[in-house]
């Protein structure tokens, strides 16, 4: 039997984006930005807990009025918003990196790795070897424009120790052929995962969702127990493990329906707006 909360005892709101609160086409309605930001002025903590860059999630960020530490690149990353002072890192073993440079060289498929800020490069940078479709793809998806360069050499760099986050741009037939090789190679070492249709996301094992929350709530004084998830993808799953309430929209996968507490409208619908303004205004 499915639950529902008691609003009494919620302190902070853990939101996914894509596929979540955000529509169809990565928009976030003007309902939304109401339901969200009144919540936010009844004392509730608003958590972005995305697999998107920081840069990628501020034009969500910024409308929802959403500040402190969030979580993105899937958990790699928690940052302290605004400003991004980077509160915890969890990078990918360049060991790693290069063999999918190698992979991506042989096989001709695109591939782009997120390296951590620097001395000489505060910010974090996507880089590719190569100008495709698929860079333009990303950047129309997530407003990040990959710098085109040696991969080899970039993570050359004296002092770099690791990467945030790996990816392959490709159809899902060209997925399910790399994916053995790398698993072949490294097995249960490394964190893989099809979080779009044509996005493979590469990552150290320890990185999740569910670990990125708990360093968020940890620097917030929050109880876990207090707080609710909301997500649609496989991905969120950790979430629901940490937090004391679950909730996924109709639109999400069924293996992550089955896990959530409580199933609400979909994204199409505003399905999260819908439930904030029932709930809590």
């Amino acid at each position: 039997m499915k639950r529902t909360p008691d609003p009494h005892t919620v302190k902070a709101l853990a939101i996914d984006l894509d596929g979540t609160v955000l529509a169809p086409g990565a928009v976030l309605t003007e309902r939304t930005i109401r339901a969200v930001n009144a919540c936010r002025e009844k004392g509730l903590a608003v958590i972005i807990a995305t697999g998107r860059a920081i840069e990628a999630a501020e034009r969500f960020r910024l409308p929802l009025g959403a500040e402190g530490p969030m979580v993105y690149f899937n958990g790699a990353v928690v940052a302290d918003m605004p400003g991004a002072k980077i509160l915890s890192a969890t990078l990918l073993d360049l060991e790693a990196v290069n063999f999918c440079i190698d992979l991506s060289r042989s096989a001709g498929v695109y591939y782009q790795v997120f390296l951590p800020g620097t001395a000489e490069h505060p910010r974090q940078r996507l880089m590719a070897e190569r100008q495709a479709p698929e860079t333009e793809m990303y950047f129309k998806h997530t407003g990040i424009q990959a710098e085109i360069g040696d991969l080899k050499e970039a993570l050359a760099v004296p002092g770099l120790v690791g990467c945030i986050k790996s990816m392959f741009l490709a159809e899902p037939e060209v997925q399910d052929a790399i994916r053995p090789k790398i698993e072949e190679r490294f097995g249960k070492d490394l964190y893989i995962a099809r979080t779009l249709r044509t996005f493979l996301e590469i990552m150290n094992p320890k990185v999740s969702k569910g670990e990125g929350l708990k360093i968020a709530l940890e620097r917030r004084g929050l109880e876990p127990a207090r707080v609710i998830a909301f997500g649609d993808e496989e991905n969120d799953l950790p979430m629901f493990g940490v937090t004391g309430f679950a909730i996924a929209p109709a639109n999400a996968k069924e293996s992550v329906k089955s896990r959530a507490d409580l199933v609400i409208g979909p994204n199409t619908e505003d399905g999260v707006a819908a439930f904030l303004e029932e709930t809590f205004l």
